[in-house]
């Protein structure tokens, strides 16, 4: 395991940070876009397109490949505004996060130079994959399988859980490719349009259709769709997992919500007001240990580890926020109320328990971290 160094913006960092907030406040006035809570956002091309535009989509991928050739902080930096403000990141979020920088480590020069322009100007999105009916956050027991065939590959099997797969440009999915747990296992990048492919959204407690069923059937590929070797599968999503689960949006999704109940608070509450100030102490530790991964990532190591740390205690903060909003608010809030701090409240109680699933489930985390930290 790495150390968590303690770390600060400099001021370049922070001068970014001020450029996006500004032109947020601006592009996103409140009432003018659907808010949403962390990852779970609403698609809007148009916006994905103006964040492309000012580079902020890509960030990190070289230049010769349409990218910013910037730094993970200063990803983060964006990320962290995105998110703060429940921006409509939803149709490039995977892209930019893992996808992206998973083809550059992974893929052909062919695939580098056809796919990390396209996700750097909002023009390609992907879904995710992994998990099916009967595996979740086991990726070794994954049984949708990839054989050769007609030169290429033959897909067949279901995908489940998969977001944002009914608006994704393209899927990178995970398929076994022979019987060996771990070395038996390869990501294919597959066109959603690919014939033999149906996607289905699947219908949420909070209303939304994010999450989609991917059934494969006959589905034919050229070898050129190949990530990576054959086999290489497990540790080349080991290593998305690691962009995947270290960042902020592992314990901001409520930020929407905690901002507009900070506002509802009277000065003389002291129980509201103690309680806001330990959530603003928590939120302080975990930005700065999101901040010190990224610094790892920048300097060329893959903090599987830590990562897994952050999701575990991040999406867990983010449980124990809402229930402590939830006792302040009084009465149980209306998903259809005109107030938004109270719709945003009753989304966040209806899809907070799914925090703690999406990206590996606590009980896979923990195991990860206790292998991580044995390991030293």
């Amino acid at each position: 395991m790495k150390s968590l160094r303690p770390t600060v913006l400099t001021a370049d960092e922070r001068a970014l940070q001020r450029t996006v907030r500004n032109y947020l406040q601006e592009r996103l006035p409140e009432g003018g876009y659907p808010i949403g809570l962390g990852i779970s956002a609403a698609v809007d091309r148009d916006f994905t397109r103006d964040l492309a535009a000012r580079g902020w989509i890509g960030m990190a991928l070289p230049r010769q490949y349409g990218g910013g050739g910037r730094t993970a902080v200063e990803r983060q930096i964006v990320v962290e505004e995105l998110l703060t403000r429940g921006a409509p990141v939803g149709f490039h979020w995977v892209a930019d996060r893992q996808t992206g920088p998973s083809i550059l480590a992974n893929g052909t020069e062919a695939q580098r130079s056809h796919y990390l322009p396209g996700i750097a100007s909002g023009q390609f999105s992907f879904a995710i994959g992994m998990s099916e009916p009967d595996s979740g956050s086991d990726l070794a027991s994954v049984r949708a399988r990839a054989v050769p065939a007609d030169d290429g590959w033959r897909l067949n099997g279901t995908k489940v859980w998969t977001s944002g797969a009914d608006t994704a440009t393209h899927i990178l999915g995970l398929f076994r490719t022979s019987d060996e747990r771990h070395g038996g296992l390869t990501q294919f990048i597959i066109e959603r349009d690919t014939p033999g492919m149906i996607v289905s959204p699947i219908a949420f407690i909070d209303g939304t259709q994010h999450f989609c069923e991917v059934v494969f059937d006959d589905v034919l590929l050229p070898d050129s769709a190949r990530l990576g070797d054959v086999g290489a599968g497990w540790g080349q999503n080991v290593g998305e997992l690691a962009l995947e689960r270290g960042g902020v949006d592992r314990w901001i999704s409520l930020m929407p919500v905690l901002e507009r109940w900070v506002a509802t608070i009277a000065p003389d509450d002291t129980l509201a007001l103690t309680d806001l100030g330990r959530i603003t102490a928590r939120l302080r530790v975990f930005r700065g240990m999101s901040l010190s991964i990224a610094r790892l990532v920048d300097e060329g190591e893959s903090p599987v580890t830590e990562a897994a740390l952050v999701k575990e205690m991040g999406t867990r903060f983010e449980q124990e926020c809402i229930e402590i909003v939830r006792h302040h608010f009084g009465r149980s809030p209306r998903p259809d109320s005109s107030d938004t701090f109270e719709s945003l409240l009753a989304q966040a109680i209806l899809a907070g328990p799914s925090w703690t699933i999406r990206g590996g489930t606590t009980e896979i985390l923990r195991s990860v971290i206790m292998k991580g930290l044995t390991a030293r």
